[in-house]
C-alpha cells in the first residue's frame, strides 16, 4: 500500500562537501560521551557513579519524572568523570571504552510477544529513548497509545546522510523494528522513502509512503502534517531510520550496540565521507584526520547545517545525530555586502542575488548570517519555504508572548523546531525561529502537560 506526498513549497540549499559513498571504519574513540541535553526535558538521576565499570547496555541514569525511562552505556568501559553545571545540574557522563567491548545480554525477543512485553523490553534495555513523540517534540510516555508512528527514510536536509546508502543490507533488523513498532500503535505505521531502492520499500506491517519535493519533503513534521495531523490531545510517535537498526540488532541477538554510519561533510573537509562509529564517541577521530586544523576557523556541527548543534574541537557525536558537518566559520565583515550583486549565496529574494539563475549550482558557504538581530518584518517569504498547514508568522509570535490558547489553535501540537529551520535561514529579521518554537513547546508541556 503506497501514497506519495508531493511538496512544492520549500529549499534545496546545495552545498560543497557532500559524503563520497564510501565507508571507513573510525578510529576507536577512548572516550564516549553522553549529554542528558540530547534528551529534551529529561531531569537524569544518576545511576553509575564516578568509577563504575560498565558494560554496553548498563544503566547510566533513568529520568526523574518517569524512572521506566532509562539511558544505558553504548560502549563498556569505566566512568571517568561526570561533568555538572549550575546546581549541579549533569551536563555529562564521560565514559572510557576498553578496547575489546563487551555487552550486557538482554536475550533475543520473542517477536510474537505483546504489547506490554515490547514495551517492557524496550524500556529495559535502553531503546526507549529512540522514540519521540509529538505533541512537544520530545522522548515519548510509553503510558500512552499513539495513534501512530512515523518513520522518514529520506534526507533532504544539506549535506545529510543518504539513508539509502547507510541503511543498505540491514532489511532483516528495520523488518524486526517495524514489525515490533506496529504492535504498540492501533494505528499504521507510515515509512516516508524518497525512491523505489531504499531498503525500507519493501517493509510489511507498515503504509510505504513515496515523498518528493524540496527540502523539508524528508522532515517527519511535513509527513505528519500531510498524512494526519496531530490535534489536542492526540499524540503521534517518531523515530529516525538509523535507530531502527540499533532496535532491531537488540531484538534479533540481545545486544545494544548504538552502531552509527556517520557523514563526515562540508566544504571544510578534504575528502568527506562516511565512517562507523558508535554514538557518543569523539569527533575529533574523524575530523582533525580530514584536513581540518585544530586551530582552524571553522564550525563542527553535529548534525545538519540548518538544525545541528555547534561542537567544541573536543565535542561528541550527538545521541540522535548521523551527520558531522564542518563548514567555514563566518565572522568576518562584509564591506557594502548589501549594496552589490551577488553570485556566491543563496536566497529566495532576487533583489541584488542570482542563485535562482543556477538552480543547480552548488555554494560554499559560511556561517555569517549576514545580518543582525532585528523585529520581525512581513514579507511573505516564510509561506514559500513551509509546506506545512500552518502560519508561520502568526505561530512565531504566539509564542513569543506566550499566548497558549493561540498557539494550540495555530497547530503547535504538531509541529518540532526542525521544521521551522528553513524559515530561521530565509528570515530577513535574523529570529531565531527554532529556540522561539522550542521555548514554545517547553511553555505548553509546563502548562498544559
Amino acid at each position: 500500500m503506497s501514497k506519495d506526498i508531493k511538496i512544492k513549497k520549500g529549499l534545496d540549499i546545495k552545498l560543497v562537501g557532500e559524503a563520497e559513498k564510501t565507508v571507513e571504519q573510525a578510529i576507536i574513540s577512548n572516550f564516549c560521551t553522553i549529554r542528558p541535553e540530547d534528551f529534551h526535558s529529561v531531569i537524569p538521576k544518576l545511576v553509575a557513579k564516578e568509577g563504575a565499570t560498565l558494560k554496553a547496555g548498563d544503566v547510566i541514569f533513568y529520568d526523574k519524572s518517569n524512572e521506566d525511562i532509562k539511558f544505558v552505556s553504548p560502549v563498556s568501559g569505566t566512568v571517568v568523570e561526570v561533568q555538572r553545571g549550575p546546581k549541579r545540574r549533569i551536563d555529562a557522563i564521560k565514559i572510557q571504552a576498553d578496547k575489546e567491548q563487551s555487552f550486557k545480554d538482554f536475550g533475543a525477543f520473542n517477536m510474537d510477544s505483546d504489547t506490554a512485553a515490547v514495551k517492557a523490553h524496550l524500556l529495559t534495555s535502553g531503546c526507549w529513548p529512540f522514540i519521540k513523540q509529538r505533541p512537544y517534540d520530545v522522548i515519548a510516555n510509553p503510558e500512552k497509545s499513539p495513534k501512530a508512528i512515523f518513520i522518514s527514510g529520506y534526507a533532504s536536509a544539506p549535506l545529510a546522510a543518504d539513508l539509502d546508502f547507510v541503511l543498505s543490507g540491514k532489511e532483516a533488523e528495520l523488518q524486526a523494528t517495524v514489525s515490533v513498532l506496529s504492535k504498540l500503535t492501533e494505528g499504521q505505521v507510515h515509512i516516508g522513502i524518497g525512491s523505489n531502492n531504499s531498503p525500507l520499500a519493501g517493509m510489511n506491517d507498515a503504509v510505504i509512503h513515496k515523498v518528493f519535493g524540496p527540502h523539508p519533503a524528508g522532515n517527519v513534521g511535513t509527513h505528519i502534517n500531510k498524512i494526519d495531523p496531530v490535534n489536542k490531545g492526540e499524540t503521534v510517535w517518531t523515530i529516525n531510520a538509523q535507530d531502527l537498526v540499533v532496535i532491531g540488532e537488540l531484538l534479533l541477538t540481545g545486544k545494544f550496540n548504538p552502531e552509527r554510519v556517520v557523514a563526515l561533510a562540508g566544504s571544510s573537509v578534504k575528502k568527506p565521507r562516511y565512517f562507523k562509529t558508535r554514538i557518543g564517541s569523539e569527533v575529533a577521530t574523524m575530523v582533525y584526520d580530514n584536513g581540518v586544523e585544530k586551530d582552524g576557523n571553522d564550525r563542527i556541527i553535529s548534525g545538519n547545517v540548518l538544525s545541528g548543534k555547534q561542537l567544541k574541537p573536543d565535542g561528541s557525536l550527538g545521541f540522535y545525530d548521523n551527520v558531522i558537518t564542518v563548514i567555514p566559520e563566518g565572522n568576518d565583515y562584509e564591506l557594502f555586502g548589501w549594496n552589490k550583486p551577488i553570485f556566491n549565496k543563496v536566497s529566495t529574494s532576487r533583489a541584488f542575488t542570482f542563485s535562482w539563475l543556477n538552480p543547480k549550482k552548488k555554494y560554499d558557504l559560511n556561517t555569517n548570517t549576514n545580518g543582525e538581530h532585528r523585529a520581525f518584518v512581513v514579507t511573505g517569504s516564510y509561506e514559500q519555504v513551509f509546506p506545512l498547514d500552518i502560519y508561520p508568522m502568526q505561530i512565531l509570535k504566539a509564542c513569543m508572548y506566550q499566548d497558549l490558547d493561540e498557539m494550540e489553535a495555530l497547530g503547535m501540537y504538531e509541529v518540532a523546531p526542525e521544521d521551522f529551520a528553513l524559515t530561521e535561514f530565509i528570515c530577513v529579521s535574523k529570529q531565531p525561529h527554532q529556540d522561539i518554537i522550542r521555548k514554545g513547546l517547553d511553555l505548553m508541556l509546563k502548562e498544559i502537560g
